[in-house]
C-alpha cells in the first residue's frame, strides 16, 4: 500500500511530465535562458535538446519513485528533496518569468500543480518530524470543568 509521501511524490514527478509537454507545446527553451541553456547543450536543434533533456529528467524521476521511494529506500528521502527543491525553484522561475513578462500567457496548470505538490512534501516531511501528538481543538464547546479559571 502506498503511503501519502510515496503519492505525492508520484504526482509531483506526473505533474512534471505533463508540464515538460506544456513547455515543449509552448516553446519555452526559445523564451527562457535556462531552459535554452539546457536544451544547447544536449543538441543545437532546440526542440529537440529540450525534449531529450525533460525526457531524461521525467525517466529520472520514474526510476527515482520505483526504485527508490517506492520501496522505501535508504536513498528515498534524499531523493525526494531533490525533487522537492527542484520543483520549488521551476516554480519560482516560471512566476518570476510570467511576471517580468518572459512568458505571455496565464501560469501552467500543470506547474502550478508541481508546486503544490512540492509544497505538500515539505508539509509532510515537517511534520512527520514532531516528536509528540499534534494538538487539535475540540469540536465542542469545553465542559465547565475543562474550562480555565481566570
Amino acid at each position: 500500500m502506498r503511503t501519502l509521501r510515496q503519492s505525492l511524490f508520484l504526482g509531483l514527478i506526473l505533474a512534471q511530465a505533463a508540464h515538460s509537454i506544456e513547455e515543449y507545446y509552448f516553446r519555452l527553451y526559445d523564451v527562457l535562458a535556462p531552459a535554452r541553456f539546457i536544451s544547447g547543450l544536449v543538441s543545437s536543434n532546440l526542440a529537440l535538446g529540450f525534449a531529450i533533456a525533460n525526457g531524461a529528467l521525467v525517466l529520472l524521476g520514474l526510476w527515482c519513485y520505483l526504485a527508490r521511494v517506492r520501496k522505501g529506500h535508504a536513498s528515498a528521502l534524499g531523493w525526494a528533496w531533490f525533487w522537492t527543491i527542484l520543483e520549488a525553484i521551476n516554480g519560482a522561475n516560471h512566476s518570476k518569468a510570467s511576471a517580468d513578462g518572459a512568458i505571455r500567457r496565464p501560469p501552467s496548470r500543470p506547474g502550478h500543480y508541481s508546486n503544490q505538490d512540492a509544497i505538500a512534501l515539505v508539509d509532510r516531511r515537517t511534520v512527520s518530524r514532531r516528536s509528540g501528538p499534534v494538538e487539535t481543538m475540540p469540536i465542542s464547546a469545553p465542559t465547565s470543568s475543562e474550562r480555565r479559571s481566570t
